[in-house]
């Protein structure tokens, strides 16, 4: 073949190439060949190549194909166009990824709907907020849901009777503020973070989003999600005392319309306290729904079981005379050892069994209006017994000779179910010169349940037994029975609580967010609540009806120097109904009194010094007053003329200080006292209990290179009291913990876990006097992770 003819055919297919180019364009169909295919032409290929192209956008989808004839015309078009052109580019994602909706990277969030039911960018939340993400649990690997808030500046960690979650937030005591998506999660047990997305801790009166309660604040578990997102990971981890736990997170998307993941763990371990144990595990299934683009239903259920030994820990040191708030004493200790346990081997027990379902439906109406529908029930089992320090003339404390300590029992049964629904709506629209995102909303919800106690009776006919303080964990058999008289010969002077109890609550909401300006924001919003209780007192077959109707304003003003910047100042009040937190009986004093009232001022400020580093730092005015003090000459009513002021400065640092680099920085400065008698002994000037003046907490995570990752933390609890008498006193302490992380390659990697590494001594927390729980010791666990 001639050069010349080569040249000819050259010149035809380029001019054949051209004529199809330039249909194509006609067509508004961008044209893209490969190098090969030129390659080809330019070596004088006899047929045409293929072509490939990238097909214009299409519509969004409205709804699946309605009928099997669509189906089959589009498949038709597709075949008779398959021959010239290449499948179209990969469909675009189910749904946007939790971790993208929220702006979550690493250890840095930067947006939440926790606190006002409407995806907000955290610097835009006038209120003190900490989020704790899915990576930074995952990386401190604790093994408790309360754990990991010792990084939260104004959290201290409450020992709960050694059964069940429970929190001292900015000075204010509480085992019912806890939620999940959003919902009450309030039956005192223990909660595993197996399935959690994020652990986000709100400060001060939240009554506007969450209602009665959350004084000080709360603790919300946000959950995984089916998103859509192809997800495959399991864990295997072993450790310190016999520990070992599996789980597994695996979903992804089905189709364009259905998404699963189901969540699974178990985990099984003695503990660094002589006869502790545990045993949990959950299943969590869930399922997200999309019949269209504006549309979402996200079922979820969840299993949860978490058996373990109950431990109240330790006594107090007695001392002649009697301790003091001048002259406080010190927890006991036999012989400086922490792990000796003041309870029963076989007694002692903390058992739950939930089960939840929940149901949430959120729609775009696309003309500035979304709404948000959400129901939950959960069915809780509770049961724990103890034998634990109490009792006798020191009231559990070890007598000063160091020759006795006296133990009591007891077991309680609190089942609870709850139902609740709640609506949201948000209306973004324009006023003139003014925005407003506007939220209104309802609740409403049926709590009801039971509260059973049995006072322990030992072989010596008596509630109480004395004990060698040197050796007291008793081995003996214990008498469970119903005391109801308060007469009986055993010693038993205080009925046992035996009541049936149903709580029906009616709320509705509404806030409205103006944007004055780019730089000027003003929040105001009001919350009604209807708290309806009704409780049937057992042992005397009396039913007490009483009903509350609360009001809980809250108003803010926000300021922005910049877009990353805010500086705000805010007001709000909450009420807690005088049945208390767990609400389980009313007796003719409660009937009468007052609600307690949390009334918080704040001034804070939030930066984003980088976009994926924030800094918030805030100070604040707590005031809570109506609390109870008995009626000494009235035994079985109050005065409503307790009261506490907190008064504090907390600030944090999150996020990536480098690409390398993850920090978790907080400071709290908390001054919580007495300013009204709540008892003889509660008298104004005392702390209250389990706060300390000072408190920091810094961990750090360092990525050396693309396979090896190490982190070091610190915690410093300045020195309380065990309680808010302060006759006993909890020494300062500081504790160090530390992790190294390796990624072996795509599918494997491992980390190793030391929490306490100087095996350091301390107190971590108590329930009174004389129940007071020593820190974990030096604990390793390692971890494999396989992702496929």
């Amino acid at each position: 073949m001639t050069s010349t003819t080569q040249a000819h055919r050259r010149i035809a297919l380029l001019a054949k190439l051209s004529l199809l180019t330039a249909s194509y364009l006609a067509l508004g169909v961008p044209l893209a060949t490969s190098a090969a295919q030129a390659q080809s032409a330019q070596a004088g290929a006899s047929s045409l190549p293929p072509v490939t192209v990238t097909p214009p956008a299409t519509r969004r989808r409205r709804s699946a194909p309605s009928t099997s004839h669509n189906t089959a015309v589009a498949r038709g078009r597709r075949t008779q166009t398959a021959r010239r052109i290449a499948p179209p580019a990969a469909a675009k994602p189910f749904a946007e990824s939790q971790d993208a909706r929220t702006g979550t990277s690493g250890y840095f969030t930067n947006s939440t709907s926790v606190a006002t039911r409407t995806n907000t960018a955290i610097v835009n939340i006038p209120q003190s907020l900490n989020v704790i993400t899915r990576e930074q649990i995952r990386d401190q690997n604790y093994q408790g849901l309360t754990d990991v808030t010792r990084y939260v500046p104004g959290v201290a960690v409450h020992q709960g009777e050694g059964n069940r979650d429970e929190l001292v937030i900015r000075g204010v005591d509480s085992s019912a503020n806890f939620f999940v998506n959003g919902f009450r999660d309030d039956v005192q047990y223990f909660r595993d973070m197996y399935n959690a997305q994020s652990i986000e801790v709100l400060k001060g009166p939240s009554a506007l989003t969450f209602g009665r309660g959350a004084g000080g604040g709360l603790l919300n578990r946000t959950l995984k999600e089916a998103d859509g997102n192809r997800v495959y990971e399991a864990t295997a981890q072993a450790g310190s005392w016999g520990d070992r736990r599996v789980s597994l997170d695996a979903g992804q998307a089905i189709n364009d319309n259905v998404a699963a993941r189901l969540n699974v763990f178990y985990e099984g371990a003695d503990a660094f306290r002589d006869f502790n144990h545990l045993e949990r595990y959950g299943i969590n299934p869930t399922v997200t729904l999309k019949p269209d683009d504006n549309t979402k239903i996200k079922l979820s259920y969840e299993y949860f079981h978490d058996e373990r030994t109950a431990d109240r820990g330790n006594p107090s040191q007695g001392l002649p005379g009697g301790a003091t708030r001048f002259n406080p004493t010190t927890p006991f200790a036999p012989s400086g050892d922490l792990s000796t346990f003041f309870g029963s081997p076989s007694l002692n027990t903390a058992q739950a069994t939930v089960q939840t379902g929940m149901a949430i439906i959120e729609h775009d109406f696309e003309n500035g209006v979304t709404v948000r529908n959400g129901t939950i029930a959960a069915d809780y089992q509770k049961f724990y017994q103890n034998v634990y320090p109490t009792g006798g003339p020191l009231a559990g404390a070890v007598n000063p000779a160091d020759t006795a300590v006296n133990l009591g029992a007891y077991q309680h049964t609190t089942n609870r179910e709850n139902v609740f629904n709640q609506t949201d709506f948000t209306y973004k629209t324009w006023t003139g010169p003014l925005f407003h995102t506007v939220g209104f909303g309802t609740e409403f919800g049926r709590q009801t349940g039971v509260d059973i106690r049995n006072t322990g009776v030992f072989p010596n006919g008596t509630n109480t037994i004395v004990q060698n303080p040197f050796a007291p964990t008793y081995f003996g058999p214990v008498t469970f029975l119903h005391h109801f008289t308060g007469t009986n010969s055993d010693g038993v002077t205080t009925p046992d609580s035996n009541s049936r109890y149903a709580l029906n609550i009616q709320s509705g909401y509404l806030r409205d967010t103006i944007e004055i300006s780019r730089a000027v924001q003003i929040i105001a919003g009001a919350r009604f609540d209807r708290y309806d209780m009704s409780a049937t007192d057992m042992n005397t077959n009396i039913n007490r009806n009483r009903v509350d109707n609360l009001v809980s304003p809250q108003g803010a003003l926000i300021i922005k120097p910049i877009d990353s910047m805010s500086v705000y100042t805010a007001y709000s009040i909450s009420f807690l109904p005088a049945s208390g937190d767990q609400f389980s009986a009313l007796n003719d004093g409660t009937l009468i009194l007052q609600p307690q009232r949390f009334e918080n001022v704040e001034l804070g400020m939030k930066w984003n010094i980088n976009p994926k580093l924030l800094f918030s730092t805030a100070v604040y005015n707590l005031n809570r007053t109506n609390q109870p003090i008995a009626d000494g000459n009235n035994p079985g009513f109050f005065f409503p003329s307790g009261s506490t002021l907190t008064r504090g400065v907390e600030a944090s640092l999150t996020g990536y200080v480098t690409e390398q680099w993850q920090s978790s920085l907080a400071y709290a400065y908390t001054d919580a006292k007495i300013t009204g008698a709540t008892s003889t002994t509660v008298v104004p000037g005392n702390r209250v209990q389990l706060v300390p003046y000072n408190q920091f907490a810094w961990w750090n995570k360092y990525q050396f290179t693309p396979m090896w990752a190490a982190a070091l933390g610190v915690i410093y609890f300045g020195d309380s009291f065990a309680s808010s008498d302060d006759t006993v006193r909890l020494p300062g302490f500081v504790r160090f913990d530390a992790a190294v992380y390796a990624k072996i390659d795509e599918t494997w990697s491992a980390q190793l876990n030391v929490e306490n590494i100087f095996d350091k001594g301390y107190w971590a927390s108590a329930d009174g006097n004389n129940n007071i729980s020593p820190g974990q010791g030096r604990t390793v666990r390692l971890m494999a992770r396989a992702r496929f």
